[in-house]
């Protein structure tokens, strides 16, 4: 009788100290995802304002104004989520900018159509990613990532301001982000 009551005890204990770990794994989780992404280290979910409304001219909103853009995909069951640089063309589309992207972990995880959310400020629009692979439409989109490199805040800023005449650089991929409102 005694054997089955310290059981029963240590059973209750073992679940009682399983359940405590997962609820705080799960508030560190959003703790972080508050914080996070930072410079180097990825973020989980992207709080802020949902934007409802559809874009259609991307130059409506802040991309241009923005240091940096944070982008949210789903890596296999959490989220996961970056800051890199988004640049809107003078035609109003919206493009991703990563340099070197067959190496990055998130870039790996973008199937075609692929749901994601894009935070600008304070700003969450549902969005879908496409990449680009047309060489016109890349080299639109690298020449608005070298206009906009030109007015970002010298103190902010982490990629190096390019020459105006800068051209595409062969590891460079971008990704065409449409509204999914």
């Amino acid at each position: 009788m005694m054997a089955e009551m310290l059981t029963h005890v240590k059973n209750n204990l073992i679940l009682m100290i399983g359940t405590s770990l997962l609820v705080l794994l799960g508030v560190g989780f959003l703790i972080f995802s508050s914080v996070c992404p930072c410079a180097v280290a990825p973020g989980g979910y992207l709080f802020g304002e949902r934007v409802d409304a559809p874009v259609a001219d991307w130059n409506l909103t802040t991309a241009n104004q923005e240091n940096l853009c944070q982008l949210q995909i789903w890596a296999g069951i959490r989220p996961h989520s970056i800051n890199l640089n988004c640049m809107a063309t003078p035609e109003g589309e919206l493009f991703l900018s990563c340099s070197v992207c067959d190496r990055k972990y998130w870039a790996s995880k973008v199937g075609p159509n692929e749901e994601a959310a894009l935070r600008l400020g304070e700003l969450v629009y549902p969005v879908a990613l496409n990449r680009e692979t047309d060489p016109e439409t890349m080299d639109r989109a690298f020449r608005a990532r070298v206009l906009k490199l030109q007015h970002t805040d010298l103190e902010t800023m982490v990629t190096p301001r390019p020459p105006l005449d800068q051209v595409r650089f062969d590891h460079w991929w971008t990704f065409r982000v449409m509204s999914r409102s």
